[in-house]
């Protein structure tokens, strides 16, 4: 490898160093050993520079937590949970390469999968090279996971690109007026983009115009020549396609023209910097989960959620509480865990049998992996910003207690 890959083997190394703090969720040693013996070592890599940056480092402090979770149990197989962290720098090629460094050279036994679609299917085809379980949360185009062995820990289902544009357009026919017309911006981002033509596909089936439908190359940082052309067009809705900072770039760019969308919708934002945005108010975004009931009621949900804002809030995150990416990282480990100790084995092969014959508990709720490219059913929600907090506001059978959307 060259030397420019010497800086992204940033490595984190998380087991038998983290028992100092193992005590805050682990049960009384009376009724449980400490795992012991040779760590189990997993491998993995998040983009901790680059421009997903703003959102690895949630699933990064997530990733912190799981392990010492699973160490204050029994660890896999009785023995230590070792996580070997490494810097993909947002490149899919410098994923590609250190999935084969971890598997070849660390020679861990397991890996995780990284955070973006990009990253996930370079770092999947070496998985699939050497018959690894691949359980990632954040990969947004399920179709693309022919690797029987790559499992979703978050329920996008099989075809967000359809179901997930529906569950908007549902929302946005209770607004009054109800959106005729919708501007469609995307990143090129792979899963930013499959999902934006998707929106504007079934969006034009529902009788909703897209006068405009734009993308622009993926860590673009100048949206000046792109919000004028969103504001000429006016339209009742805007659909951003964005990752990280996009949308708060974006935004900023459209204030700088006097223009504030009626409505807006952001696929993947960093959830703490366009929340807290002034102009971030009572924007819809892309959820699975918040920190509201229902979803506090599900087992750990409240002692994770606390540490998540605990350790979130020492790194310094301007947005300290836990959501659907931070969720989706403890989904990944709850899975693994769950697969190895129930195969009771380290083997990948005996791994990916259990969970496809099994339903694994999840902060996610049941989920199960009997379904096209290893999916179960979608439960995508949608969140709105309110008083600079995300409020899930839609289904609203799931919206939090007295919280309901409101239109711009």
């Amino acid at each position: 490898m060259s030397k420019g890959m010497g800086a992204s083997r940033r490595r984190t190394f998380l087991g038998g160093a983290l028992a100092a703090t193992a005590g805050l969720v682990a049960a009384p040693a009376i009724l449980r050993a400490a795992p012991s013996g040779k760590p189990v070592r997993v491998g993995g890599t998040l983009s901790l520079t680059g421009f997903l940056a703003q959102t690895a480092v949630i699933h990064k402090i997530a990733s912190e937590i799981m392990v010492e979770e699973i160490n204050s149990r029994d660890g896999f197989l009785g023995r230590p949970v070792e996580f070997i962290l490494l810097d993909d720098q947002s490149k899919p090629d410098v994923a590609r390469s250190l999935y084969e460094k971890l598997i070849t050279v660390d020679k861990v036994d397991l890996i995780q999968g990284p955070y973006a679609t990009a990253p996930i299917l370079a770092a999947m085809g070496v998985a699939q090279r050497y018959g690894k379980v691949m359980i990632q949360s954040s990969m947004g185009i399920p179709k693309l996971q022919t690797y029987d062995m790559a499992f979703p820990a978050t329920p996008f289902g099989p075809e967000p690109d359809k179901s997930y544009p529906n569950v908007i357009l549902d929302a946005m026919a209770t607004l009054s007026p109800a959106p005729k017309t919708m501007v469609v911006l995307t990143s090129k981002f792979p899963s930013a983009q499959f999902m934006a033509q998707g929106m504007r596909v079934e969006a034009e089936k529902r009788g909703v115009k897209v006068p405009l439908y734009l993308e622009y190359e993926a860590g673009n940082r100048d949206f000046g020549a792109i919000a004028a052309r969103v504001k000429e067009a006016n339209a009742d809705f805007l659909w951003v396609g964005s990752l990280g900072l996009e949308s708060n770039q974006i935004l900023e760019a459209l204030r700088k023209l006097d223009y504030k969308p009626k409505n807006s919708f952001h696929l993947y934002p960093a959830p703490g910097p366009l929340a807290l945005s002034p102009d971030g108010n009572l924007v819809w975004s892309s959820t699975f989960l918040e920190p509201d009931e229902p979803f506090m009621s599900r087992p750990g949900m409240k002692k994770i959620a606390e540490l998540y804002k605990e350790r979130a809030t020492k790194a310094n995150l301007p947005y300290p509480i836990i959501d659907a990416q931070a969720a989706g990282m403890v989904s990944e480990w709850q899975i693994l865990e769950q697969g190895v100790n129930g195969a009771k084995s380290l083997e990948d092969k005996q791994i990916a049998a259990w969970l496809k014959k099994n339903v694994v508990t999840t902060i996610y709720g049941p989920t199960k992996f009997d379904g096209l490219y290893n999916h179960g059913a979608p439960a995508q929600l949608i969140r709105q910003v309110q008083n600079k907090e995300w409020k899930v506001v839609w289904p609203k059978d799931l919206a939090a207690p007295g919280v309901k959307l409101i239109g711009g």
